[in-house]
C-alpha cells in the first residue's frame, strides 16, 4: 500500500525552515543572545519575513508588485549579511592590533572584489540606466545578487580564519562566535556549490544539441533544479538546528546574569541581617 501525503517535499522543507527560524529567535531572546549578536538576529528576522511574504503573497497579488517587494527585502538582506560578517569578525578578532585588523579586512575586500568581477555575468550599463520599471527591477536584482555573493565569499573566508586562528583570540572552540561562523560558512558554501552545479548543468545542456533536441533530456534538466534547491534547504535546516543547540548552551566558564543574582542574593541577605538586628536589640534593652 502506498501512502500519498498532501504535502510536497518543498512544502515540508519550507515548514521546517520557518519553524527553525521561530525556534532560533526564541532561543536568542530566551537565552539573552540578542544583545551580543544584534545583526545576526536581524538577519534571521528578515529571512523569516522574506520566506513568509513569498509564501503568503505569491499568486495573490500582481507579479510585478511581489517581485518589487521580494527584491527590496533581498537588498536589505544583502546589507545585513555584510554587517553580520563585520559583527562576527569584531567578536572574534576585536583584540588584535588595529594594523592587523585593517590588513585582514583589506585582504577579504580584495578577495570579494575579485569574486564579484569574475563570478556571474554583468548586464550592460544601458540596460541598468534605462528609464523603465523593468530596468529598476534588474538593478535591484543585480544589487541583491552581488551583495549576497560578496557576503557569501566574505563569510566563508572569515569562517576559515576563525576556525584556524580563533583559539588564539576570542573565538575558540565551543564559543558562540565560532559556532555561528561555522554555520554561516556552511550555508554560504552550500549556496555557492549548488549554484555552480546548476550553472554547469545549464552550460553543458546548451552546448549539447542532443539535450536540446530531446524533450526527455530537457525535462530531466528542468527537474534537477528543484532537487538542488531541496538539497540546499535540507542543509540549511541542519544549520538552523546547529545554531539552536549551540546558542541554547552557555559558553564554557560563563555564568548567566539571572544565576549570578541568585548566587549573590543570599550573601547580601546574610550581610544585612546582623546590621538591622542590632538596633532592635538595643531598643528593647533601653525600654526595659
Amino acid at each position: 500500500m502506498h501512502f500519498h501525503l498532501p504535502f510536497s517535499t518543498g512544502d515540508i522543507l519550507w515548514t521546517l525552515t520557518f519553524a527553525g527560524y521561530l525556534v532560533l529567535l526564541v532561543v536568542l531572546m530566551g537565552r539573552d543572545r540578542m544583545a551580543r549578536f544584534p545583526w545576526f538576529t536581524a538577519g534571521i528576522v528578515l529571512m523569516a519575513l522574506r520566506i513568509l511574504v513569498i509564501r503568503l503573497l505569491v499568486k495573490r497579488m500582481p507579479e510585478l508588485t511581489l517581485d518589487t517587494i521580494v527584491l527590496i527585502l533581498a537588498d536589505i538582506l544583502g546589507f545585513v549579511a555584510l554587517m553580520v560578517v563585520v559583527e562576527i569578525a569584531r567578536r572574534a578578532f576585536g583584540s588584535v592590533r588595529r594594523s592587523t585588523w585593517i590588513a585582514g579586512a583589506l585582504v577579504l575586500m580584495v578577495l570579494g572584489a575579485v569574486m564579484l568581477k569574475y563570478w556571474g555575468p554583468w548586464p550592460s550599463w544601458s540596460t541598468l540606466t534605462a528609464r523603465s520599471t523593468m530596468s529598476t527591477l534588474r538593478l535591484l536584482q543585480l544589487i541583491a545578487q552581488k551583495a549576497s555573493l560578496l557576503a557569501d565569499v566574505e563569510t566563508i573566508a572569515l569562517g576559515l580564519m576563525i576556525v584556524l586562528l580563533g583559539s588564539r583570540f576570542k573565538a575558540g572552540w565551543r564559543t558562540h562566535t565560532q559556532q555561528l561562523a561555522i554555520g554561516l560558512s556552511t550555508a554560504s558554501l552550500t549556496v555557492l556549490v549548488i549554484q555552480s552545479i546548476w550553472e554547469s548543468v545549464i552550460t553543458t545542456a546548451k552546448a549539447n544539441p542532443a539535450v536540446l533536441a530531446s524533450i526527455t533530456e530537457q525535462q530531466r534538466v528542468i527537474n534537477l533544479g528543484p532537487k538542488l534547491s531541496n538539497a540546499n534547504s535540507t542543509i540549511y535546516i541542519g544549520v538552523l538546528i546547529w545554531w539552536i543547540v549551540c546558542l541554547w548552551r552557555d559558553e564554557p566558564g560563563t555564568v548567566r546574569e539571572s544565576e549570578s543574582r541568585q548566587q549573590t542574593l543570599p550573601a547580601a541577605e546574610q550581610v544585612t541581617q546582623p546590621v538591622s538586628s542590632e538596633p532592635e536589640a538595643s531598643r528593647r534593652d533601653a525600654t526595659s
